[in-house]
């Protein structure tokens, strides 16, 4: 008997007990993470920034390539109910995201978006020389990924649109500024929030799930704003659509879909920083 009481005391020692998620880490030890600073020059000779650019290249040219083929798929079609229609285009952009996030996220942080990237700047999450290269590269990629699109299908790509993004007929310009302010507040937010390191230390499953409600959050602005403005929330997917498909109609609203996405991203950063996370009010030791 006594040996047994021994193996129990030895067994509950040994082994600790079982708490749900987000209960049983939060005793972890949690630093605030130093600010970024604005400019870094020695990272430009780490060729880990580099390669974190080349990175956001691949991820945005893959990214148009396959939500611009999706999007010509639907357009070519005269009737929508023999195609995926507008759920599998917000499908397409949501799912693409979901994985790229998931593929690059340990690279270069998976933004994907100048959007997210400026959002994650303004938090000073990143420095300034980073972030633009990011976005340069971002761009880049998104022309290359509609280029190829246009290479496949050139006459379809011209008379269906070419994926660019316009304030559609029935909605007024401050409807379309607004619709993309909105979206991209909602994607940031997301972003923010499931990379929050605070909750990576106390929940160990949100590193791998992050990808997923991202994902999710840009598949549904999809399903709201498609409609209004095609759904940019995302300045480099609009600039790639606009620069091959170039026609004059594609220019005119081009503004909306860079200051849109940056005045959401700037609020969803705000919002995050300041009222979530208090950061400006805690003290650093």
């Amino acid at each position: 008997m006594e040996g047994k009481e021994e193996d129990v005391r030895l067994g509950a020692n040994k082994y600790s007990e079982r708490q749900p998620l987000g209960t049983s880490a939060q005793s972890k030890v949690y630093k605030e993470t130093a600010p970024a600073p604005l400019f870094e020059v020695c990272e430009l000779q780490s060729w880990s920034f580099w390669r974190a650019g080349i990175a956001e290249y691949m991820a945005t040219f893959l990214f148009l390539y396959i939500t611009i083929l999706t999007v010509m798929g639907v357009s070519k079609s005269n009737s929508k109910c023999s195609t995926v229609g507008i759920q599998g285009i917000a499908w397409a952009f949501g799912g693409m995201i979901f994985a790229l996030v998931y593929c690059t996220t340990g690279i270069s942080g998976g933004h994907i978006n100048p959007a997210v990237t400026f959002g994650s700047f303004l938090a000073r999450k990143m420095s300034l020389s980073r972030a633009i290269f990011y976005m340069v590269m971002q761009c880049l990629g998104a022309i290359c990924g509609a280029g190829v699109v246009k290479g496949f299908q050139p006459s379809l790509y011209l008379t269906k649109g070419g994926g660019a993004n316009v304030v559609n007929h029935g909605y007024t310009k401050g409807d379309g500024l607004g619709a993309e302010i909105i979206g991209t507040f909602v994607l940031v937010y997301t972003v923010f929030s499931a990379n929050d390191a605070k909750r990576k230390a106390r929940d160990c499953h949100v590193p791998i799930l992050a990808p997923l409600p991202i994902g999710f959050a840009v598949f549904l602005v999809h399903l709201a704003t498609i409609p209004i403005t095609g759904t940019g929330i995302n300045p480099a997917r609009s600039l790639g659509a606009a620069i091959i498909y170039n026609k004059d109609h594609a220019w005119d609203d081009h503004w909306i879909f860079w200051v849109g996405p940056f005045i959401g991203a700037a609020l969803a950063a705000l919002y995050h920083q300041v009222i979530i996370r208090a950061i400006p009010f805690k003290t650093r030791n």
